[in-house]
């Protein structure tokens, strides 16, 4: 039995499935991911067909297939073989196993094997003083969410509190402390802060962590804001740029409602983009830096044309609104075809019909006066020729296409109806010049 045990074990490992690395197989990156509610998420991995792939996709027992089409999934491949599943602006419905399928011309990889189980979290701070006597300072603290296995950081008054990776955190307070917690993974999504007494405390709340905008546009963040006492001055501020960029004339700061302070930006510009922060100061107390604040990008949309199929009439196009937006999930867009709105196109990602002559772009809805640039079929192309004086055979002369075309288009050249090479940006050069006016032809 043994001499048999080891022939079995001599033939699977020889057998060339086993022992080669071109079998079919996928491997996820990690096997659980815990992440906060509103943040984002990559899952990511590697796969190889023995036969080529013909489909590939993500799945999940939990969730349909239309899920994974909706604005927040993207699906991407940077490189061959390595599949990378984004979630964006997560929710707690979120929370499933993610796993990958790819199917060849004679088989199709199963669904038993686990994936990448994914948990979405809510973060916030949960105070017991139950263990101690009433007029005891101290405190216990939770910061509740539904992963295990996490790591956190603490933030006491906004400043984070070193050394401390728990779940659970005891301390010493006073009615002015304010407490927040977020995972170590994802600190720019800590939970809001919380009073261990009454509703005195200081604290600052940010409405949202993230916000996108268009070149060009204005954007409001606003924050609430409490001073255990008076308070006696406050500024926003970041990281990425000085005071004197906080008094430009594009910036204001305005307080229409106590304790409610909105920071607007105008005219945005690419390098507005940062992590944008509140401070207040009190008599005897000043608000931490550590704690994030808005994350404000601004970005220059563009479309990206993915697929294309034309004919003498009209084409077919795939496009992407690209932006370098990470909450690009969250948001909704608007396309136009000649500045016209197109109906029901809600996406990043548009698939349409239309004529040689139409003009495509696309804007962040509620931002549709910031369009980015549209994109367009190749106008008529036109040829010129250097030197412009009378040809000598045996001379030299240079060609040169330019077309109206968005993005550029690429040329190609014939010579009596045969491919010809070219230089760049459609420059064709000609030595010992022997042609008649019809040897050569333009294909774009």
């Amino acid at each position: 039995p043994l001499v048999s045990f080891y022939s079995v074990l001599n033939y699977l490992f020889n057998f060339p499935g086993v022992r080669g690395e071109t079998c079919n197989r996928v491997k996820y990156d990690v096997r659980t991911i815990c992440a906060p509610k509103g943040s984002s998420v990559d899952i990511y991995c590697t796969y190889n067909g023995h036969e080529a792939v013909t489909s590939k996709f993500w799945f999940s027992p939990e969730h349909s297939q239309h899920w994974y089409q909706s604005n927040r999934v993207q699906v991407s491949e940077r490189e061959r073989g390595r599949s990378t599943l984004r979630i964006s602006d997560l929710r707690e419905s979120d929370s499933a196993q993610h796993r990958f399928k790819f199917i060849t011309r004679s088989f199709e990889w199963r669904s038993s094997l686990p994936g990448t189980t994914l948990t979405v979290t809510d973060l916030h701070v949960k105070v017991d003083t139950s263990r101690y006597s009433f007029s005891s300072s101290r405190a216990d603290l939770t910061c509740v969410s539904s992963c295990t296995h996490s790591s956190y950081i603490w933030f006491k008054n906004g400043e984070k509190i070193p050394r401390k990776t728990s779940s659970t955190y005891s301390d010493y307070f006073n009615n002015a402390d304010s407490y927040s917690c977020a995972l170590q993974e994802h600190q720019d999504f800590p939970s809001p802060p919380v009073c261990v007494h009454d509703e005195t405390c200081n604290r600052v709340k940010y409405d949202v962590r993230t916000i996108c905008a268009p070149k060009g546009s204005s954007v409001d963040i606003y924050c609430t804001y409490n001073g255990h006492e008076a308070v006696t001055s406050k500024f926003w501020f970041s990281p990425e740029h000085s005071q004197h960029w906080y008094q430009s004339n594009r910036v204001q700061v305005s307080e229409r409602e106590r304790g409610r302070s909105t920071l607007r930006i105008s005219d945005l510009r690419e390098s507005d983009s940062a992590q944008h922060r509140f401070k207040f100061i009190t008599r005897s107390f000043e608000w931490r830096s550590s704690l994030p604040g808005t994350t404000l990008t601004v970005t220059a949309l563009q479309v990206q044309v993915k697929r294309i199929r034309a004919d003498q009439h009209s084409i077919e196009v795939e496009m992407t609104c690209h932006s370098n937006c990470s909450e690009v999930g969250r948001l909704s867009y608007v396309w136009f075809s000649n500045k016209q709105k197109i109906t029901r196109a809600v996406t990043s990602t548009y698939k349409g019909s239309f004529s040689l002559e139409d003009e495509i772009s696309c804007a962040l809805n509620g931002h549709d006066r910031f369009p980015s640039p549209s994109v367009y079929a190749p106008k008529l192309p036109s040829v010129s020729v250097s030197p412009s004086a009378e040809i000598v055979e045996g001379s030299s002369v240079t060609l040169t296409c330019s077309s109206d075309a968005s993005p550029a288009a690429t040329f190609k050249w014939y010579k009596k109806n045969q491919s010809a090479a070219q230089g760049r940006k459609g420059i064709y050069y000609f030595t010992s010049i022997s042609l008649r006016t019809e040897d050569v032809l333009l294909h774009i």
